[in-house]
């Protein structure tokens, strides 16, 4: 692998970006996956991408997490990171209070304070004590994404957040992005629903390996109000 960085800044004075990425290439044998990804995302923002399958989305975000290293390029991000991937990571055999406990102590919070408003926010509070095995496939992503924002990172890496989610979770996620936006943070979310194209700030293509940039409306679907509505 040539020249290639996933680099954390310390210092955010006067940084008004959160993830910056050049020249970023990712192959596997000789299939060319990202050709040469180039894009800059401002801090407090919901940003979307979106792609054919097979474009490669996932991949970015896997490189953009550090679960993959890129062959070329670099990666440069603000602040803390969370990433959500699109199959939950879970251990069946554990209960949802013992992946909120486990992670509490690899993130070193003090508490469990910010996790719980999240559990509420999400609607899955009964399902505390229940093994992961046991739990739908809905509310094992929920518990996935609350995973990735119980540290209250900058930068969310979301693929697929809502996979599973009735559409009353549906809604309740996009209040808790907006949330988040409020608060500065950046949420980036792979995402394949139409309906999802007006709630975003930034919209980026994945075409022939790169971000193509598709301005912050789009006239694809009618806009969509926070209720859901048409």
């Amino acid at each position: 692998m040539a020249g290639h960085a996933l680099c954390q800044e310390v210092s955010t004075q006067g940084v008004e970006w959160s993830l910056r990425v050049a020249g970023l290439r990712k192959s596997f044998g000789r299939q060319p996956v990202l050709t040469g990804v180039d894009v800059s995302l401002p801090a407090g923002g919901i940003v979307g991408f979106f792609g054919e399958n097979g474009a490669g989305k996932t991949t970015l975000l896997r490189l953009l997490c550090g679960e993959l290293s890129p062959d070329e390029g670099e990666i440069r991000y603000r602040g803390t990171m969370g990433h959500c991937p699109q199959t939950p990571v879970l251990n069946p055999c554990l209960t949802v209070d013992q992946h909120l406990r486990f992670f509490q102590a690899a993130y070193r919070l003090p508490s469990l304070e910010h996790a719980e408003h999240l559990v509420a926010q999400l609607g899955f509070g009964d399902y505390r004590t229940r093994t992961v095995g046991t739990l739908s496939g809905g509310t094992q992503q929920k518990l996935n994404l609350t995973l990735a924002l119980m540290h209250d990172p900058e930068l969310l890496l979301l693929d697929e957040p809502y996979q599973g989610f009735d559409w009353e979770t549906y809604l309740r996620f996009w209040d808790l992005a907006d949330t988040l936006r409020e608060r500065g943070r950046t949420v980036l979310v792979v995402s394949h629903f139409a309906p999802d194209v007006s709630r975003f700030d930034f919209r980026y293509e994945l075409v022939d390996g790169r971000l193509r940039s598709c301005g912050p409306e789009s006239a694809l679907v009618a806009p969509v109000d926070r209720g859901g509505r048409r």
